[in-house]
């Protein structure tokens, strides 16, 4: 919604200026305070970390006037569930 290229959907610029959308929302809905939650992909075939507007957005929230509770990182973690793709000797580049 924020930006027009796919490829700059995850960078930080993006990131701050969803997270001043939402702030301006919050606030203008009476909202003051707020926990975090971040998530990344994670499981067994995302990535365990999460992306460079993670940081962004979390200072752009603090900055516009939300006062922070707490952050918490709720990527879910594998457990034996599925098989990673690419076969038996992996992905051959």
């Amino acid at each position: 919604m924020v930006v027009k290229a796919h490829r700059l959907e995850g960078s930080p610029t993006a990131a701050m200026s969803a997270a001043k959308i939402a702030a301006e929302g919050a606030i203008e809905r009476g909202i003051n305070a707020i926990h975090i939650k971040i998530r990344a992909p994670g499981g067994h075939n995302g990535p365990a970390n999460t992306g460079p507007g993670a940081q962004a957005a979390i200072r752009t929230l603090t900055r516009s006037g939300l006062r922070i509770g707490n952050i918490e990182e709720i990527t879910p973690m594998p457990h034996d569930g599925c098989r990673k793709k690419h076969g038996k000797r992996g992905r051959r580049v």
